[in-house]
């Protein structure tokens, strides 16, 4: 499969001079975390997500959709390897807001850039990094309106983010790289799992520079950075309407998708979501 790196670059509205250093490899980060969205739609449509270049280039591509971590980051990696990086995938076990050891269920990668590594992610979702961070521990990186760092104590390494004044862990992960064949194994858990959150309800995630959304079943919720606020959508038309209008996501004119507020439940593979307690008030 030729990858097509133009049209790749057409979706994420990225129009620089590609090089492997630094600069380009900000630029291309940013382009895709605020342009493709992360959803879990063809989970709910019963429809596989399957993990070869074709098929991820057809969606998030050439049908501008979205997708999970795996769909955004092998297709980012692919895109950083035909532009001369040095990229290796990793894997990552999600530690946002909860205590219980999960399975290595998110996807991100190394990059080397001019003989230094960074870590690359445009797959987290709502609480993702919108650039790349140093390989550096302790190094803080403000991204916007948001920010993080990475640690490195007697474990593993940490993504971290700042919320309400405290650091609070995203993701844990070693420097071990991982093959396609251990990723298509985490894919077919998550997206088969019975108890996956993908499984139960619509998952729709989208970034910008100055705003971050996340729809879950009919709950919106919105993070410009100072404050954040949810509300509960009217119904399934609202659904449809807000999809289309603040996530670029279209579907075709009768499509069904089931859409009930999910529990708050953190589950294998999902993405984050604050507890009860941690939830912002409504507005």
């Amino acid at each position: 499969m030729i990858f097509d790196l133009p049209a790749y670059f057409a979706r994420i509205g990225y129009a620089g001079n590609p090089r492997p250093d630094a600069q380009t490899l900000e630029a291309l980060h940013l382009a895709h975390a605020t342009h493709i969205p992360f959803e879990n739609l063809d989970i709910l449509l019963g429809r596989p997500i399957r993990l070869d270049l074709e098929s991820i280039q057809a969606k998030l591509v050439g049908g501008a959709r979205g997708g999970y971590c795996y769909e955004h980051n092998l297709l980012l990696a692919v895109a950083l390897e035909a532009i001369g990086f040095r990229v290796t995938r990793l894997a990552a076990r999600v530690r946002y807001r909860t205590r219980r050891a999960l399975p290595r269920t998110h996807m991100l990668l190394k990059v080397e850039v001019e003989g230094a590594d960074w870590i690359a992610d445009a797959g987290f979702g709502f609480s993702g990094p919108l650039l790349p961070l140093p390989l550096t521990p302790g190094r803080e990186s403000t991204q916007y309106r948001w920010s993080y760092r990475l640690v490195l104590d007697a474990g593993p390494w940490t993504l971290q983010t700042r919320g309400a004044g405290e650091w609070e862990d995203l993701y844990a992960f070693s420097l071990e790289p991982q093959e396609q064949a251990d990723f298509e194994m985490a894919n077919y858990y998550v997206s088969t799992h019975p108890e996956s959150r993908f499984l139960a309800t619509v998952v729709a995630q989208a970034s910008t520079t100055a705003l971050r959304r996340m729809l879950r079943g009919l709950e919106l919720t919105e993070d410009d950075g100072a404050a954040v606020s949810t509300r509960l959508l009217a119904g399934e038309a609202e659904l449809l309407q807000v999809l289309a209008a603040d996530f670029g996501i279209r579907l075709p004119a009768g499509m069904r998708l089931p859409f009930a507020r999910a529990d708050r439940r953190v589950e294998p593979g999902a993405p984050p979501v604050p507890p009860p307690a941690a939830q912002p008030t409504s507005t």
